[in-house]
């Protein structure tokens, strides 16, 4: 924890200490602010019935989710501060036949970070250097039988950045205090790869996907609900309606093993999405 709050004062205060560098810019990124229509796969969600996480335990079904993701970036010669607030809810209804009707989640989060990422080296447009991320996750309400999901993490790594088709990518280890039990954390280690690419196909036209893979070693006690790794992919197909409007085919894929499962739980969606999205210059 104390590792936590001392990435945390770091990160806040690192801007300050950059002044005097060149090229100093505050950015508002509007990286998404979408609603998405999808049809979605869930396997073993029977053995994933206590999980926290809504992607693993809802049923099959159609479903539409909500989503916002955006960034303050504060950017210069040396380095990039970036604080991302990321939220998305979905919810589906479910009529069986000859059964009472059935609401279940497709999708909760509630994600704030802050992070620092040095501009080291440079290989050819991409910018690379070491970075600390703190990080907050919840959710907007309980997931059935489960308590609301908390989770406090920290992140220390190598990251590249900001290329023309390398936004992100990096490896780091990861720290995190779970409280979603109980007020007594449980402390989880790790290590974890993350990327963010974009392809322009030709103009208002683009390929863009991300990935995460989280592999943890280490558990303070025993949670069967505790995930032993964890993967999301997406891979959209972006073409531009307006300079900030754009309308998205996509597939997401999520696949992650519980302590306490016999079997990993996998999420599969495949749907439309409409999106808007805007960059502003705050100085």
């Amino acid at each position: 924890m104390k590792k936590i709050l001392f990435l945390l004062l770091c990160s806040a205060a690192l801007p300050a200490f950059a002044e005097d560098a060149d090229g100093n810019q505050w950015i508002l990124n509007l990286r998404e602010v979408s609603l998405s229509y999808s049809n979605t796969s869930v396997g073993n969600a029977k053995e994933y019935r206590n999980s926290p996480i809504s992607q693993y335990s809802m049923d099959s079904q159609y479903n539409i989710v909500g989503k916002f993701d955006g960034l303050l970036d504060y950017t210069n010669d040396i380095g990039l501060w970036r604080t991302n607030l990321m939220m998305n809810y979905g919810k589906v209804k479910i009529k069986p036949v000859d059964a009472p009707d059935e609401t279940t989640e497709s999708a909760d989060k509630i994600w704030l970070s802050t992070e620092y990422a040095f501009k080291t080296w440079q290989v050819s447009d991409v910018d690379v250097g070491p970075f600390g991320q703190v990080a907050f996750q919840t959710e907007f309400t309980a997931n059935q039988d489960s308590p609301r999901y908390k989770v406090l993490s920290a992140r220390e790594g190598v990251k590249a950045f900001e290329g023309q088709y390398v936004k992100e990518l990096y490896g780091a280890f990861v720290e995190e205090y779970d409280f979603t039990y109980s007020d007594d954390r449980n402390m989880k280690l790790g290590w974890e790869v993350g990327t963010r690419l974009e392809y322009p196909i030709r103009e208002g036209v683009k390929l863009t996907g991300t990935g995460r893979y989280t592999d943890y070693f280490y558990y303070s006690k025993y949670v069967e609900t505790d995930l032993t790794y964890d993967l999301e992919l997406t891979g959209k197909f972006e073409v531009d309606l307006t300079d900030t409007i754009a309308f998205a085919p996509y597939v997401s894929y999520r696949r992650g093993k519980a302590r306490g499962a016999r079997k990993a739980g996998d999420n599969l969606m495949i749907g439309l999405s409409l999106k808007y999205a805007d960059l502003f210059h705050l100085n």
